[in-house]
């Protein structure tokens, strides 16, 4: 797998941080059309301390987190004054959860774009891990300015 983009460049890209950035690189990238990211489920996730000590899962709301973060990239990159902007979820539709991510699971997130506007995001997201269907929605977000809070 080639790294399109590592983790010091997405960090440059979203303003997520540990342990809630939940991208560790992105291997493919059609601007504007499809992004292809990659996380690494490791046992030390904090997540796995509560949900679930005896039988660990990742959390399938952050699997949706994690095409998110996906998808800002592919929004984000759009603009030249990223740096001033902030994603926020607008919206889920059509989630669905197939199977199970454990740790030592190599998540591959692919999200490809429904509608990329100025404000406005759609896009269509599917996690994988060895080919199988782990989660996959809908996902929306308002794109809004890091200034104060604003989001005009």
């Amino acid at each position: 797998m080639t790294t399109v983009l590592d983790s010091r460049a997405i960090q440059e890209i979203l303003p997520h941080r540990y342990p809630f950035l939940l991208v560790d690189k992105i291997i493919e990238l059609e601007p504007r059309i499809r992004i292809v990211g990659i996380k690494q489920v490791t046992a030390n996730e904090h997540f796995f301390q509560g949900h679930f000590p005896d039988a660990p899962v990742m959390p399938g709301v952050l699997q949706i987190e994690a095409m998110a973060q996906v998808g800002a990239i592919l929004a984000l990159r759009e603009f030249e004054d990223r740096a001033n902007k902030i994603p926020f979820f607008s919206g889920i539709e059509r989630a669905r959860f197939r199977r199970p991510v454990v740790p030592g699971d190599t998540l591959i997130i692919e999200v490809i774009a429904l509608r990329i506007g100025s404000k406005v995001q759609k896009m269509q997201g599917i996690a994988r891990v060895d080919g199988h269907i782990t989660a996959e929605a809908e996902i929306m977000c308002i794109i809004g300015s890091r200034e104060k809070g604003e989001t005009k």
